[in-house]
């Protein structure tokens, strides 16, 4: 298999325009609670529902999407959950009772859930260790950018036109990029970056892959500190815009897009900044699968302070500036979620380990969307907001304590 410098980049600059819209799609739903909430007649508690749906059937596909990666092609698994979507968020425009709401977006979840376990595993398959990370950084950032445009799309046409004609361009949208990229995406052999292909044990079944995994202790401390670090993500990726129209009387627009804006641009920087920092950290540590855990963990204890300030500031400056620090080292976290679990993984367990990480963080998400929904009718969002602190600041001493033992990697530390 003969792949050109240029085509690596066009595969992740293909992928991201896919990771755009999967997160675009997402946040179209959040940023129009207020609509929903006046429309269905719901409080808190009923849109957290909403948002768990999404996130419970995402996670409980995760596994079963992980083990199809590593069985199936995956550019069709790509493509495929692009369509099943996109199709999807269009159908939950015409739902006219809260249920039918609930079970639309649950469905959505189950069609993303098949995205990113296959797409990284391409990404990986096409960069090797030295870009890996950068390759996964700069993906990750359409994760940003589809949340500012999403939320910022879907609060302007809401406020003008209603919350349902933005999930039917969107959906649309998803439909046509997966036509034109049914031409241009090529599946890799897997493990041709590592110089594995053709060499790769066959996937154990299901049952023996998943003890093997359980065996693993580096992947489960990535494991773990994903569901603290997606439980906090989630309250300000769903709430914030919420929090922002309530408390400082923002238009619904306006709240749509600071709620997204300035946490996400800030987290593009940090993403790019921490995939650079953790493929240098790697190249001049060879052998350490700690190097970009370290990187991580930077992240996490940097974004505590901000954390902090987000819900005891009391004017929209200081709420932005929390917002804009937490963004920016969320980011630096995030640019390595899956190329340290490649670090820790073979080769053709990737796809199921990812799925299984992907798949419990979401509960996190899930958990979290349930706990602030009751939260916040007693103690107040703002306390809810500042409290994430605390998750923060000890998700950041287990990751780093994990990446200090990693420093002299063991064979017991391989599945």
């Amino acid at each position: 298999m003969r792949v050109s410098g240029e085509y690596k980049w066009l595969v992740v600059a293909m992928l991201w325009c896919v990771c755009f819209l999967n997160y675009a799609d997402r946040q179209l739903l959040f940023t129009v609670f207020p609509l929903l909430s006046a429309e269905f007649r719901l409080n808190d508690a009923a849109l957290s529902v909403i948002s768990a749906s999404f996130m419970c059937a995402y996670a409980l596909f995760g596994p079963v999407a992980g083990f199809v990666t590593d069985r199936a092609g995956r550019r069709v698994v790509v493509l495929g959950a692009l369509v099943l979507w996109s199709a999807t968020v269009v159908a939950t425009s015409l739902a006219h009772r809260y249920l039918l709401l609930v079970a639309g977006v649950a469905m959505g979840g189950i069609g993303e859930a098949f995205y990113f376990p296959a797409a990284m595993s391409m990404i990986a398959d096409y960069h090797a260790a030295d870009t890996r990370s950068r390759a996964m950084a700069l993906h990750q950032s359409s994760v940003y950018v589809g949340s500012i445009v999403g939320g910022a799309m879907s609060g302007y046409v809401g406020q003008l036109y209603g919350w349902r004609l933005g999930f039917r361009l969107f959906g649309a949208a998803g439909v046509m990029l997966a036509c034109v990229l049914w031409m241009l995406l090529r599946e890799p052999q897997r493990g041709f970056s590592d110089g594995a292909a053709g060499k790769l044990p066959a996937s154990p079944r299901l049952i023996e892959g998943l003890r093997e995994l359980a065996r693993n202790r580096a992947a489960w401390i990535l494991v773990m500190v994903f569901i603290g670090a997606n439980f906090v993500a989630m309250i300000f990726t769903v709430w914030m815009p919420t929090y922002l129209f309530r408390a400082f009387h923002m238009s619904l627009s306006m709240a749509g897009f600071s709620g997204a804006a300035y946490l996400q641009v800030a987290s593009i920087v940090g993403v790019v900044s921490g995939g650079a920092l953790a493929d240098r950290r790697a190249r001049r540590r060879q052998g350490d699968h700690g190097a970009r855990m370290s990187v991580q963990a930077l992240g996490l204890f940097c974004g505590v302070p901000f954390l902090l300030l987000s819900g005891f500031a009391v004017t929209i400056a200081a709420v932005l500036a929390a917002m804009i620090g937490f963004g920016l080292f969320k980011g630096v976290y995030e640019s390595n979620l899956w190329a340290a679990l490649y670090d820790v993984t073979p080769i053709e367990r990737r796809g199921a380990a990812l799925g299984i990480m992907n798949s419990l963080g979401w509960l996190g998400g899930a958990a979290a969307q349930l706990s602030i929904g009751l939260a916040s009718e007693r103690f107040g969002m703002s306390l809810c907001l500042s409290a994430t602190a605390a998750i923060y600041l000890s998700i950041a001493i287990l990751l780093w304590a994990g990446a200090r033992r990693l420093r002299r990697p063991a064979a017991s530390e391989q599945l």
